[in-house]
């Protein structure tokens, strides 16, 4: 057996764990939200917003603040509402309801994102999507093209966990699904490592997000799957200190 085939062998029995349900549940921290429809407006923003703040810090306190700030304050996720408000109650209500921990920063990459996309789109990320012609390749060649407009959106991690968040909790319907990859964040680049993709002293690497995820693309290229496919079942399984095993 080659190092492909042993590899999908245990990418394989991790995605068997997964969809049995033993990876230590599948809620992800997404899963909190205000059960918007789908496709509306309002529920893309819900998802985009909050996302750009999601760095140094626990994924499920934010969605569950991010949840609490749009019960009681829904206008600021819609991007003119939240442009019109004074800079400093803009801040004093996302760091009140502790959307932002950080009150110089934070709040200046929400309103920025809003006024890309109210001055650019229309307010509205569907829009944005509609310009790109729905095609992954294009959406990222325009933010990374315009890196200050897409404060932290457009790192390489959260950029590609954003699309995917997007692809399961709105109606958006991507041309090139596959070239969503995996969002090596900590949990992926440990999972990743045990399950032989990368090295132990490749996870050492500065440029290993990058390494992870050409990797997984090299790997799954021809395959049933995509690299976003996998990201769920190995977050879980790395958060659940690999308790399943899917090695020989």
């Amino acid at each position: 057996m080659d190092y492909k085939e042993c590899i999908l062998k245990k990418v394989n029995r991790l995605l068997a764990a997964y969809r049995g349900g033993l990876l230590g549940g599948e809620k992800m921290p997404e899963h909190e939200n205000p059960g918007l429809d789908r496709g509306s407006k309002e529920n893309y923003l819900y998802f985009t917003l909050p996302m750009a703040l999601n760095y140094q810090r626990n994924s499920y306190v934010l969605w569950e603040c991010a949840n609490r700030l749009y019960r009681d304050r829904p206008e600021v996720f819609d991007c003119g509402h939240a442009l019109r408000m004074p800079e400093t109650e803009l801040r004093d209500v996302l760091v009140e309801y502790k959307v932002a921990l950080q009150s110089n920063k934070q709040p200046v990459i929400w309103r920025t994102l809003c006024a890309t996309f109210e001055e650019r789109f229309g307010g509205d990320v569907r829009s944005f999507f509609a310009a790109m012609d729905h095609h992954i390749d294009a959406v990222k060649a325009y933010i990374s093209q315009n890196k200050r407009a897409f404060p932290y959106l457009g790192g390489e991690k959260i950029c590609n966990y954003w699309l995917y968040v997007m692809e399961q909790y709105t109606d958006a319907a991507f041309a090139d699904r596959e070239h969503i990859t995996v969002a090596p964040d900590t949990h992926v680049i440990q999972a990743s490592e045990r399950l032989g993709v990368i090295t132990s002293e490749e996870a050492k690497r500065s440029d290993v997000q990058r390494l992870t995820a050409e990797r997984w693309e090299e790997l799954l290229a021809g395959t049933e799957y995509v690299p976003i496919d996998i990201h769920t079942p190995m977050w879980l399984w790395s958060r659940g200190k690999f308790q399943v095993r899917v090695e020989d």
